[in-house]
Parts: structure tokens; sequence; C-alpha cells
């Protein structure tokens, strides 16, 4: 009896299972490509009004170009992230929530405002904008950030490394947004795992963003799967005791904490937690916020502290053979994209992101037939001159640069 109860509980779960759609986000990925992911999408700018939060907002391209100025990488051996689609996004949000994104009314009959995005990005006159214009220029590039934190979680799992240059939106819920959070990249890029990648069944979140990562830990507050260890300062933003329950290792910091106390909580913490759990996959938050002088984080660790972290984690995880994929989330100030590119050059320098095929990736060769680049800058040439000193110079005889 008990064994026909249990082939029925087996049956309705396979009903009841998420019948996986069709998307574009896992793609696959040359041997000679970094599993380092980017797009110039990422980045922000609307008539100015991002300089109205201190984040910033080209933090991302900075990022990407000092990495490519180290020659570490090149456009053709890194990974360029897609959109997430509606598809991609209702596989964690509901489709109020996203709704909310699209049309917000704040004069009655009036449905083309943004309130509840202002309100996310904490930039009040987005709500006065037109809602196709932020849907362009705020919420698609957190779109793409979110689909490449989605291949993050594949990457990982082949390469045994992967980072976002972007994402870590982890403020963000299946159906609540806040913190410059519109859309919950950790969580999708999690559930797509659990549901496209079989040796994927127990992730562990290492969430060393100076802010609680209260979006997460509300998706995930009873799921056993997941595993959040989230050393944060006690005295800032959120502030959700709610999701503080789904923390399995809470790590409370207070404000003006210093290199010595953090590194030594964070060393000692993530060996507990990986010993503890034994995850088949790391996601690893590693906000920049906790830069002495981030105006939002309020702590003290210096850049150098920001690289010993990473190494920290990165050494833990690796030495365990255990996939870990990294966002870069929070960090308020313009000089932390030096200390993100800082610290992914020296986690290469030590041998913890290794990738010999893109290293060793020949220089592609963009070559132009000699007889159509001649004829494409004559062309050029000539819609730039003057019509009459056009004919005077077909008049006397020389022959035209084009068409040679």
């Amino acid at each position: 009896m008990s064994d026909v109860l249990k082939e029925k509980d087996e049956d309705s779960s396979e009903a009841t299972k998420r019948e996986l759609h069709e998307t574009s986000l896992y793609q696959d990925v040359k041997p000679t490509q970094w599993p380092i992911i980017y797009s110039p999408e990422y980045n922000i700018g609307f008539l100015g009004l991002e300089k109205l939060h201190p984040f910033d907002a080209g933090k991302w391209g900075k990022v990407y170009g000092f990495l490519k100025e180290a020659k570490m990488i090149r456009d053709d051996t890194t990974v360029r992230a897609k959109e997430a689609t509606e598809k991609d996004l209702l596989v964690v949000h509901t489709k109020c929530y996203l709704n909310t994104l699209k049309l917000s009314s704040i004069i009655e009959g009036v449905d083309e405002w943004s309130f509840h995005v202002a309100q996310i990005t904490e930039v009040p006159p987005v709500a006065f904008l037109p809602n196709f214009i932020v849907q362009r220029k705020v919420l698609r590039p957190f779109r793409y950030q979110t689909g490449g934190t989605i291949l993050a979680g594949k990457l990982a799992q082949e390469r045994g490394w992967a980072i976002n240059i972007g994402g870590g939106f982890h403020h963000c819920s299946a159906n609540q947004g806040g913190g410059f959070c519109a859309y919950a990249d950790i969580t999708l890029s999690i559930k797509f795992m659990f549901d496209r990648l079989q040796s994927i069944s127990k992730v562990l979140i290492i969430d060393l963003d100076a802010h609680q990562g209260n979006g997460h830990e509300r998706d995930f507050m009873d799921d056993d799967r997941v595993y959040i260890m989230d050393v944060y300062n006690r005295g800032i933003y959120p502030y959700d005791g709610f999701a503080k329950r789904a923390i399995k290792r809470k790590v409370e910091l207070s404000h003006g904490t210093d290199d010595e106390v953090y590194l030594e909580l964070v060393d000692r913490h993530t060996k507990e937690a990986l010993e503890e759990f034994q995850p088949d996959a790391v996601v690893y938050n590693a906000g920049t916020d906790i830069l002495e002088g981030d105006p939002l984080g309020n702590l003290s660790i210096t850049a150098q502290g920001i690289i010993e972290r990473d190494r920290l984690v990165f050494s833990h995880v690796r030495s365990r053979n255990i996939p870990i994929l990294m966002v870069t989330s929070g960090g308020y100030q313009r000089s932390t994209a030096r200390i993100i590119a800082d610290s992914i050059l020296n986690l290469k320098q030590l041998g913890l992101i290794p990738c010999e095929d893109a290293e060793n990736a020949p220089k592609p060769r963009f070559m132009i037939p000699r007889s159509q680049s001649e004829g494409f800058i004559a062309r050029i040439k000539r819609s730039c001159q003057p019509e009459a000193n056009q004919s005077s110079t077909t008049q006397k005889g020389d022959t035209p640069l084009a068409d040679t």
C-alpha cells in the first residue's frame, strides 16, 4: 500500500512540475570565451536623471573596460548577455508584479507613467516619465543584467566558475522590488539551475553586500534546497525582520567594521557554511558598498580588503570543486569599478578563475578586400565634397577615387 501511495505522489509531483519554456538565455559558449558575461546594454542613462541616485549607472561598462585595458579579455573572448524575456521572468515573478512595472496610474484615468519604477530606483522624477522611455532606458538594462545572471548559473556548472559583470539585485523578490532592484536575478538564476541542470539540487548563497539580501531571503523562506549566508550592516536598509528568518548563517555587522574583523568573519563563516551544507553550487553576491566612505554601506573596508574578501570566497569554494557564480551587486562610489576589475585580475593571477583556451585564443582578423575598402573610402570623400568641386574635378580629367 505504501508503494502505491509513493508512486501516486511521484506521479502527482511530475504533473505539477513547471513546464519548461523555450529560452535563449542558456546559450552555448565557445571554449575560447571566458565565462565572464557583459553587455553594453547593462549601463543606464536617461536625461541625466541617473545622477540623482548615488549608484554609478555606468559602473559595469567601466569594469569591462578596465579588464580589456589589462588585456585579460577581448570582445570576442567574453560572453554577451541576452535580455530576459517576460516568459523568463515569469519563472519567478508574478504577472501582477511585472504589470506594475509596465503601467502605473498616478493621475486618475492616465495609465502611462512610472510611479512604481520610481519607488524601486529611488529616483522620484522617474515617476513623471512616460513608461515606454523608462522601459527602454531603465528596465531594459536590468533585464539584460538579469539574463546575464541566469546564464552565469549554466556557465558555472560547465566551467566551474562564472562572473556576471552586473546583477546582484538582492532586494527584489517574486512580487516586490526595491533598493534599485527591479528583477530577482539571484532567485531566477537558482530556479533555472534547479529546473534545467540535473547536477544542481542544493545552492548556497553567500551574500556579502553591505545590505541584507531580503529579496532572495523572502523567495527561499521555506526552501531547504537553498542555504543563505548573509553578512551585512544591521544599521542600514532594508531592516527586514521577516526576511531574516530565512538566513541560515546570519552575521550582523556594526557601523565602521574594519578589514581585520570583517575578513576573519568572512573566512570563518564561509568555511563553516560550506562544511555544514555541502552545496552543488554557490551564488556569490559580491557587493562593493562595504568600501570605506560608501554613502550607504557605512562600513570601513579598504580596497585591498575587498580584493582579499573575494580571494577568500573563491579559494574556499574552488578548493572543493564547487561551481561558483559571482555577481557585482551594490557599490556607490566611482572607485568601485576599478576595485572590482582589480579583484578579478587578482583571481586570475592566483589561478582561481582559469580559462586556458580563452587566454590563448588567437586574435580575430577582420580583413576588408582592398578594392571594397578603397571604394568605401572614396564614397565618403565624395559625399563630403561640394558639388562644384566634384564636377570641376572630373572636368580636369582626373579619375574619380570611387570604383577603382
